[in-house]
């Protein structure tokens, strides 16, 4: 299930885009996962931690809003940009040619997709107002806005009606929920019999000795950068480990097809740094 290399990519500029990276809704940095989602019980009460962690999220985003486009394409080499472009092409629109992007961030997602697809309307849900804010701008001034709506929304909880689009997407954000076959089950449900469900997202899938300098590089090279460089190294050594202990491509295939969706296939991206899988709903 290996592709090819993508042309003029170096196996050297493979690891500088985790050196920084903090990839999350619809971009490269910590997201959902950061939160421990498990309910506390207290006597006869449950209090659930997902609301504190939700604020928490917000906060945080909310405080990097301004510089998180370029954050993503400094630490990424741009290879974020070619990614998402890939995703865009695998895109298929053949009944309400509607799409929704899940932790869309500031939409890129969307506005690839809408790139490829110009007769597509799109959604796109997160958390983070301000991240959103920036994607309206963004859209505004492509001239696009008729065609995107972006609203506040949970992956967990999407508000729409069963079958309302022809594809759902999530970009770096799947590593970051902890409840992903709840994630999957509603992405499935919100798209037509047929419809296509996509996650492109950073997993540890590098070949051969690419796998070893990969894992050195997550391990040790990036977490000292950080302690020299970061404010925040902890981030950084969280990055290094949800990246390390994603499922690897055929445990996460599994997990679609648990959440009903058939005809699973993975794509790997710049040598197994990232990868686009792709499911549909059964008609």
């Amino acid at each position: 299930m290996r592709g090819p290399p993508e042309a003029g990519v170096s196996p050297f500029s493979i690891m500088f885009p985790m050196c920084c990276g903090w990839f999350s809704g619809g971009g490269i940095i910590p997201y959902q996962t950061m939160i421990d989602n498990k309910d506390e019980i207290k006597g006869n009460e449950t209090v659930s931690k997902e609301a504190e962690h939700t604020e928490r999220i917000r906060g945080l985003f909310a405080s990097i809003a301004g510089g998180y486009d370029f954050l993503n394409r400094f630490n990424s080499l741009r290879r974020d940009v070619a990614w998402r472009r890939r995703a865009a092409s695998e895109m298929r629109f053949f009944q309400t040619n509607k799409l929704i992007d899940v932790a869309t961030g500031t939409a890129d997602i969307v506005i690839e997709a809408l790139r490829a697809h110009p007769q597509v309307k799109a959604v796109g849900v997160d958390l983070v107002p301000e991240l959103m804010d920036i994607g309206r701008q963004k859209v505004e001034g492509l001239g696009l806005s008729a065609s995107v709506e972006l609203m506040e929304g949970n992956a967990l909880d999407l508000t729409f009606q069963d079958a309302s689009f022809d594809v759902a997407t999530i970009a770096f954000g799947i590593r970051n929920i902890r409840e992903r076959l709840h994630a999957l089950e509603e992405m499935r449900r919100v798209v037509v019999p047929g419809g296509q469900v996509m996650v492109l997202e950073l997993v540890f899938a590098c070949p051969g000795p690419l796998r070893l300098l990969h894992g050195l590089y997550l391990n040790h090279i990036m977490p000292a950068m950080a302690r020299m460089f970061s404010s925040n190294p902890d981030a950084y050594v969280y990055l290094a480990r949800s990246i390390m202990e994603f499922p690897a491509p055929e445990e996460f295939m599994a997990l679609m097809r648990d959440a009903g969706l058939k005809d699973v296939r993975f794509i790997p991206l710049t040598f197994g740094v990232a990868g686009l899988f792709v499911g549909r709903r059964p008609v």
